[in-house]
């Protein structure tokens, strides 16, 4: 049940926010608010592409590919549901997260009556404008040639990574605990002896 509500706080955190934006910012650099000078600011862009902008194919395909890959997670995580909990929290927050964007990909065409049923875009509002500038000439294939690097996104992208990175982190731990190992102080049972003997007679 917490990782429901995990999951739940999350898509509507995320829907909350975007809405928020959607409804009183304009699009653009021209309705950007700063926060933290130039470096951290609120900046209204929609895209049809995946977390961060990425684009991979037509909307469709990639909504299509985030429902499969949500139903996968939804039974993955009811299998693994009483395991380690920071590894099936992190977990809640991918679908969370991926849920929350697939509403924008399915519904808000429709709801802000800009493109039909599927094909609506993602908004995105959280700008960190980390670098720009010209990369020096002795940068093989890039170098000199303007490049800018400014990353906008929303919660649901960072529900995304942060579940990715906690996966990551809590995986060894989760699996542990899952397939426990016996330590070697710890006796081995009658059965477990003889089937470890059973098991080196076939080997020989």
């Amino acid at each position: 049940m917490r990782l429901l509500w995990i999951a739940v706080g999350v898509l509507t955190l995320d829907q909350a926010t975007k809405v928020i934006v959607r409804l009183n910012m304009e699009q653009g650099h021209l309705g950007a608010i700063n926060l933290i000078a130039d470096w951290l600011k609120f900046t209204h862009t929609e895209n049809p592409g995946m977390a961060f902008g990425i684009n991979f194919g037509p909307p469709g395909l990639i909504t299509g590919f985030s429902i499969i890959a949500s139903a996968l997670i939804t039974i993955y995580m009811i299998r693994v549901r009483s395991g380690y909990f920071p590894y099936t929290a992190s977990l809640a927050c991918i679908l969370g997260g991926a849920i929350g964007n697939i509403i924008d990909r399915l519904f808000y065409g429709i709801i802000f009556d800009y493109a039909p049923f599927f094909q609506g875009r993602v908004v995105d509002f959280i700008h960190f404008d980390l670098w720009y500038g010209r990369i020096h000439s002795s940068i093989p294939i890039i170098g000199d040639s303007y490049f800018s690097f400014f990353p906008i996104f929303n919660v649901a992208d960072i529900a995304i990574v942060g579940g990715v990175i906690g996966i990551l982190l809590f995986q060894k731990k989760f699996l542990h605990r899952l397939h426990p190992q016996p330590s070697p102080d710890q006796p081995v049972s009658s059965e477990e002896l003889e089937s470890n003997q059973a098991h080196t007679s076939l080997t020989y």
